[in-house]
C-alpha cells in the first residue's frame, strides 16, 4: 500500500479573513484551537515555532511563509524534542481565501514520505495526522467564530 503523501482539509468559517488570520497566527490564540498547546512563534521566514503541551512534549517548528491575511506555512518535527531538519519534517501550509461573509480555510501537510520512517511509520503518522487536523479545524471554526460573534 502506497503512503499518502498530502493530507488536504478545508472549512469555511463565519469570520473575516483579517480576523481569522489573527488566530491562525498568534501564540495566544493559537494554544485555544490547538487544544491544550502553549506556543511561541516568531512569525517571519525562518523564524522558530514551539507546540508544547504536557501529554505530548515539545514540537519544534520553522516558520516558511507569512502573507498576512491568505497563506502561513511552517516546517515541524514529526517527533517530539527533535529539531526540524531534512528527514524530521513535514510541510504545514494554510491558505485563507474571502468567501461571501466568510473565510475559506484550507490546509495542505506534506511531506510523509520524505520523512526519515520507516513506511508503515510514514502510514501512521499521515493518518494520525489527517484525523487531527479534522478535529484541529472544528476547533478552529468554532473558536474563530465565537471570537467575532
Amino acid at each position: 500500500m502506497a503512503v499518502a503523501d498530502r493530507i488536504e482539509r478545508e472549512i469555511v468559517v463565519a469570520a473575516p479573513a483579517d480576523r481569522l488570520w489573527e488566530v491562525l497566527t498568534r501564540p495566544e490564540h493559537i494554544g485555544r484551537w490547538f487544544e491544550g498547546m502553549t506556543v511561541q512563534v516568531d512569525l517571519r521566514p525562518g523564524g522558530a515555532m514551539v507546540l508544547s503541551s504536557q501529554e505530548f512534549g515539545k514540537f519544534h517548528g520553522v516558520v516558511e511563509q507569512v502573507e498576512p491575511p491568505h497563506r502561513f506555512s511552517y516546517r515541524w518535527a514529526r517527533h517530539p524534542d527533535t529539531e526540524v531538519s531534512e528527514g524530521t519534517a513535514t510541510l504545514v501550509e494554510f491558505t485563507l481565501t474571502p468567501e461571501g461573509d466568510g473565510t475559506r480555510v484550507r490546509v495542505v501537510e506534506s511531506g510523509f514520505t520524505s520523512t526519515d520512517a520507516l513506511k508503515v511509520d510514514q502510514q501512521r503518522h499521515a493518518e494520525a495526522n489527517a484525523q487531527g487536523w479534522r478535529q484541529v479545524l472544528d476547533n478552529l471554526r468554532r473558536y474563530a467564530e465565537q471570537r467575532t460573534a
